[in-house]
């Protein structure tokens, strides 16, 4: 059955791209946490890669892993309303910067295979998903920017 656009039990409000699959919401809740699962453990074998100096290995299986977890997301709204919120000016930045990290980091660990760099554009994409995905948690990013300032006593740049 394809999902109702009415928002009952928990269900997703009205979405232009409701009618994407007929998944009932919570077989979309069970295919998010699917994907949220997957990425993690590729990602989580992708830095064992790093110890075993396989850093090619290390940079496909973590970059795998960041997209599947972001492609869960799309079980929840929609692929084409997930985009279009990528891309919302409160998460513009964010989603740029995770989409390059996530480049950079096959580029410099498959392509160039400079460890270094591969760990270092991780550690950015590592912060970038982080920082998408704290915009979709109510004042997520005005707590993590005053713990900064609290732990620093220097504003957060962010």
């Amino acid at each position: 059955a394809v999902v109702s656009t009415q928002s009952t039990g928990g269900e997703p409000e009205e979405d232009d791209d409701n009618n994407y699959c007929n998944l009932s919401w919570q077989n979309r809740l069970y295919a998010f946490a699917a994907c949220l699962v997957i990425g993690l453990a590729l990602s989580i074998f992708g830095t064992i890669e790093v110890w075993l100096g396989q850093y090619s290995a290390f940079a496909l299986l973590y970059s795998v892993g960041t997209l599947v977890a972001l492609a869960g997301t799309c079980f929840l709204r929609g692929p084409m309303t997930q985009v279009k919120k990528m891309f919302d000016k409160d998460r513009l930045i964010a989603t740029i910067i995770l989409m390059i990290s996530i480049i950079l980091t096959i580029v410099c660990g498959a392509v160039l295979r400079i460890g270094i760099l591969a760990i270092l554009c991780c550690v950015i994409q590592f912060a970038a998903f982080t920082w998408y995905t704290l915009s979709y948690i109510p004042y997520a990013r005005d707590a993590v920017k005053a713990a900064f300032s609290s732990c620093t006593g220097m504003n957060c740049p962010c």
